[in-house]
């Protein structure tokens, strides 16, 4: 075995077992929640769902990943190649979607009483966990094509017309029923993007006059605080910041390994890195706004 396939394999061991503990805490926090009889608010079920999520992508990807970069070949069959990235599309269109209906909440909710999104306020609020849970159906539906596209790597027809990635090959044909299919998805995805894009333009516009305004209220003995709801918005922004990156240099990377016609270890690798990037970070986001809450029950951070 290459010495760089057991740096990457351990470098990606490392990455996934960060990543599952960080969501994995934030799992354990709202189970504790839920179980002492708390009502969990609207965000706080939006951000479960993309915990979960986040989860689920770790395992789909990840895992296979570092398996593959170990020099374990071949120990995925056809069904459970077409499992494997089944689950990761779901999860990857439910963090895109969650990440939506996060931003737009958020946007909602710190909107000035006399905005026009006043009276959507309770609205978001009620249908927020029917929302989540659409979100996770319209996925199931919408990636199960990739069930007819995803085999085993020993999949020897039509060897021209598919792309092999070490533990998987997906199908390459072109024709008018995958053209519409692929733009159904980019048109999804692309109407996702541009209402995160507006919701984060109008969470920064509101969040600035907002500033501006407290500044003449409080004098110069009294320092400014950040309000709760200013430190969730920004939660939210640097979230949103996160997704997009990670979300535009995976698309970069399946561009540039879909021309590539051998595509190297280290593109591929890069390429998983991205895609399981927001999934690591995300959670310690979401802790480090959440030590209040992580204080009641977690030892160590009770103690620091």
């Amino acid at each position: 075995m290459a010495f760089e396939n057991i740096a990457m394999g351990t470098f990606f061991l490392s990455q996934i077992t960060v990543g599952m503990l960080g969501n994995s805490s934030i799992l354990f926090h709202y189970v504790v929640l839920i179980s002492t009889g708390k009502h969990l608010m609207a965000k706080d079920m939006i951000m479960k769902h993309l915990t979960f999520a986040n989860c689920l992508s770790l395992i789909a990807r990840g895992i296979p990943q570092t398996l593959s970069d170990y020099g374990f070949k071949d120990f995925l069959d056809d069904i459970g190649c077409k499992l494997v990235v089944y689950i990761f599309r779901i999860t990857r269109g439910v963090s895109l979607y969650a990440m939506c209906l996060l931003s737009c909440f958020q946007a909602i909710t710190i909107s000035p009483r006399n905005s026009r999104w006043m009276n959507l306020k309770h609205g978001a609020a009620k249908y927020t966990g029917p929302s989540c849970s659409l979100g996770w159906l319209v996925n199931l539906l919408l990636n199960i094509m990739a069930l007819a596209r995803v085999s085993g790597p020993r999949h020897k027809e039509n060897v021209t017309d598919r792309m092999s990635y070490e533990y998987c090959s997906w199908s390459t044909s072109g024709n008018l029923a995958t053209s519409l299919y692929m733009f159904l998805l980019c048109f999804s995805d692309g109407l996702c993007l541009g209402l995160m894009l507006c919701s984060s333009v109008s969470m920064v516009t509101i969040l600035y006059r907002h500033k501006r305004q407290v500044k003449y209220i409080h004098s110069a003995q009294h320092p400014l605080k950040v309000s709760p709801a200013d430190r969730a918005t920004q939660t939210v922004l640097i979230l949103v910041c996160t997704f997009v990156m990670s979300y535009s240099f995976s698309s970069v990377m399946v561009i540039f390994t879909t021309y590539s016609k051998y595509p190297m270890l280290w593109r591929v690798s890069l390429f998983t890195f991205l895609e399981i990037c927001f999934p690591i970070f995300c959670p310690f986001v979401l802790i480090s706004k959440m030590k209040s809450s992580f204080c009641l029950y977690v030892p160590f951070s009770h103690r620091r």
